[in-house]
């Protein structure tokens, strides 16, 4: 037999109640071999060398409901093992086609790890509880945002593109006084993470200073030096920057609710080419070329399970368990919104994900935790230890 590639994935549910049904005798054999606990054994025909359980595949519809998944590769390989070492009289036949998933009938697909049986089916359950639930919601923002989340974690843990967080401040009392522009920017050399930071601050404007509804940290940027440039090295400086960025295949601009950050780099003090910048990310097994706009506040939104409010960055950040310091300073904002990026894009699939972050808090008959209920929880707590604290 030759080596098995992926055509597509069938539905772990299918494969599971379904697929055996079909095969008699040998139905038995296989759904013995498909069972939770068989399939996590290190000793399975389907265990990874150097992966601690099985590795599933978690895809998203276009309708934002989720999926567990064998890929086709594993379907073939599992009904000629069996065969190769005498479990069945033949080689078992497909599952009806009904069972498979083409590439083009899902918004993204990604590698998924479980451990243990019990995690496995734990996790089937929560997926069938999650699809019920989108489909009650008839809430498009939120699908958007749920489809964009799977999207970016595709794309990013198969290390496409150049990725790259921008950042403006502007002087509190007058919005088209720009002080500062900060960078940061991920791309993968030989499968190897590459990151790079800057920090501008515009000469002309160091004594228009904020503090009144902002904090001023121009000076306190964390991840280099700061450059300090005259107002017409400040444009040049970003239009050449923003042009190098061009010049990859792949380049997504990473913001943190992105329409300020845009504005801005539309102003007359940058007077960015925003030719050609498309707010539909990638997909499919070919991403087609371009620069791509991401917004974490959508990412978290998705993740969190609302459809339309923007959370700020420190809030996000906060619940995400990333420190923050001297936020308000463009370069240091930059970092964390691409460490935001990178927390939920390089973690497990959405709905997974979020039951991992805040156990149990997933309000019934939804897919949405109430972040504002939690952080007085949080808030009550501490307060509660600080008191304790006292009395000892």
């Amino acid at each position: 037999m030759g080596v098995p590639v992926v055509t597509g994935y069938y539905r772990y549910t299918d494969i599971w109640f379904e697929w055996h049904k079909q095969l008699g005798e040998d139905g038995e054999v296989l759904k013995a071999a498909l069972a939770h606990d068989a399939l996590v054994s290190p000793e399975h025909p389907l265990h990874v060398d150097g992966v601690n359980g099985v590795q599933l595949y978690i895809g998203t519809l276009k309708s934002g409901e989720t999926r567990l998944l064998f890929s086709s590769k594993q379907v073939e390989y599992v009904r000629y093992w069996l065969h190769a070492v005498g479990l069945t009289k033949n080689p078992i036949g497909l599952p009806y086609s009904d069972c498979l998933l083409r590439l083009q009938d899902l918004r993204g697909v990604s590698p998924q790890t479980f451990q243990t049986g019990g995690e496995l089916k734990n996790a089937t359950k929560k997926i069938e509880k999650n699809n019920k639930n989108i489909k009650k919601s008839n809430d498009p923002p939120l699908t958007f945002r749920r489809s964009s989340f799977e999207t970016v974690r595709k794309l990013w843990q198969n290390k496409i593109g150049v990725w790259c967080s921008l950042d403006f401040e502007a002087w509190e009392r007058d919005h088209t006084v720009i002080t500062e522009f900060g960078w940061s920017r991920i791309h993968w050399e030989d499968g190897r993470e590459t990151r790079e930071e800057g920090h501008l601050i515009v000469q002309e404007y160091q004594t228009y200073t904020n503090g009144t509804y902002v904090a001023e940290n121009r000076k306190n940027f964390k991840w280099g030096q700061s450059e300090i440039v005259s107002k017409k090295e400040f444009k040049s400086s970003i239009q050449n920057f923003l042009s190098d960025l061009r010049r990859n295949d792949h380049t997504f601009l990473v913001f943190h609710d992105a329409k300020e950050d845009l504005d801005y780099m539309k102003s007359a003090m940058v007077e960015a080419d925003l030719s050609g910048l498309s707010y539909t990310l990638p997909d499919g097994p070919s991403p087609k070329s371009g620069v791509f706009v991401v917004d974490t506040a959508d990412l978290f939104g998705g993740l969190q399970g609302e459809g339309t409010r923007n959370r700020g960055l420190e809030q996000v950040c906060n619940q995400l368990q990333i420190k923050t310091e001297f936020l308000h300073n463009a370069g240091n904002d930059a970092h964390y919104t691409l460490e935001a990026c990178k927390e939920m894009a390089s973690g497990d699939s959405l709905d997974l994900q979020r039951e991992k972050r805040w156990p149990s808090k997933t309000t019934p008959g939804t897919v949405t935790v109430n972040i504002d209920s939690l952080e007085e929880e949080e808030d009550a707590s501490d307060e509660e230890g600080v008191f304790m604290s006292a009395l000892k």
